[in-house]
């Protein structure tokens, strides 16, 4: 790690925290769809191929906050030796010197895991069938993003949807080609962004009948 550097000011996490909201919203906007031009090369269904980014979202966030976790250790132990507040502020001191540092993060090592988690999930129709990789950018993307949103106050997340559960108003938009009669979420398309429980951003999901 490199030496102890001042902790920048909190208030800048504020103007930080709605540039991830903005980056998550731009990257569902343009990037998404980029990604599903890209699998529609190979794969002519459309709910596959957005089952498959669905999927590539959640390991993303899943494999960056377990790289945050495990660079976190290392960097509170190091600035323990030179920490003069209290637990709080060695904290928020922690924080801000992983957010001012980020080459700490080993993304290649997070898009790896993430693929390889792909090609072993059973409920994707096409796991091992299909290079995942075509869509490697855009999972470098969403894990270099979830790993900075770990370092607001409090941090960011993505919320956790099943197929099957009850469509829920105030987390998702339908999709357009949606039976808005259904009541069940047949399936996810882009997750809810989720700040200690509360939703901050809406995801998108396909209900039907």
């Amino acid at each position: 790690l490199k030496p102890c550097s001042p902790p920048r000011p909190r208030r800048i996490s504020a103007s930080h925290r709605a540039c991830l909201i903005s980056r998550y919203n731009f990257i569902y906007a343009k990037e998404r769809l980029e990604a599903e031009t890209c699998l529609r090369r190979f794969i002519c269904d459309l709910e596959t191929v957005q089952r498959i980014i669905y999927a590539a979202v959640v390991e993303s966030f899943r494999a960056a906050k377990m790289a945050f976790w495990k660079v976190k250790i290392n960097v509170k132990d190091t600035l323990t030796i030179c920490h003069k507040g209290g637990p709080s502020s060695l904290e928020v001191a922690v924080l801000d010197y992983i957010a001012c540092h980020k080459d700490l993060y080993d993304v290649c090592c997070s898009v790896h895991e993430v693929l390889c988690a792909m090609n072993k999930n059973p409920k994707l129709p096409c796991a091992g069938q299909v290079d995942f990789g075509v869509i490697s950018c855009l999972i470098r993307e969403l894990c270099c993003l979830a790993f900075s949103m770990q370092t607001l106050i409090p941090p960011l997340d993505i919320s956790f949807g099943i197929d099957g559960e009850c469509f829920n108003k105030s987390m998702y938009y339908r999709s357009f080609d949606s039976d808005f009669t259904a009541p069940f979420v047949a399936y996810h398309i882009w997750p809810a962004l989720i700040e200690c429980g509360t939703v901050v951003v809406k995801g998108e999901v396909v209900t039907k009948k």
